[in-house]
């Protein structure tokens, strides 16, 4: 074999490796090009209860740290509410504030609170779930509010 033969044979073999590494690798290539992790931040704000980490409510949330969302997950997080008024109440939870506006159209906060009463200095634990939309598109980081507030 002459020598521009043998450097067009090995330009041949190395384009079969080539090819049979990326139809290997392929589908790991695109599966992370296409998902996009989401950065956000969920601020919590109180109104008439305290909102903590721990059932013994020493140590308050302020923040929520979702984490790196991928389209198409949900993500739970475990707080405790405590009554702190002089009264028996029921809870409600509103979002606002998204930014950006539209993040709320593929993003959903939902919490496994059942309407119970809440006596005076009783706690409850409470389940939050943030879901993401799997067709989410142009959102790379969000932020929003959530308030949690005492009725009655």
């Amino acid at each position: 074999m002459e020598k521009n033969e043998k450097i067009i044979a090995g330009a041949a073999i190395a384009l079969v490796l080539y090819a049979a590494a990326l139809s290997a690798i392929g589908p790991m290539v695109s599966a992370a090009l296409t998902k996009k992790p989401i950065s956000n931040t969920g601020s919590i704000k109180a109104v008439g209860v305290g909102v903590y980490w721990d059932q013994a409510c020493v140590n308050p949330v302020s923040e929520i740290p979702w984490g790196l969302l991928e389209p198409g997950s949900d993500v739970s997080k475990t707080i405790y509410v405590q009554n702190d008024g002089n009264t028996a109440t029921s809870l409600s939870m509103t979002t606002s504030g998204w930014d950006p506006l539209n993040a709320s159209n593929y993003i959903t906060l939902t919490w496994d609170y059942d309407g119970q009463t809440l006596n005076v200095g009783a706690v409850i634990q409470v389940k939050l779930t943030l879901s993401v939309s799997s067709n989410i598109s142009g959102i790379t980081d969000f932020s929003f509010l959530i308030t949690i507030t005492a009725n009655g």
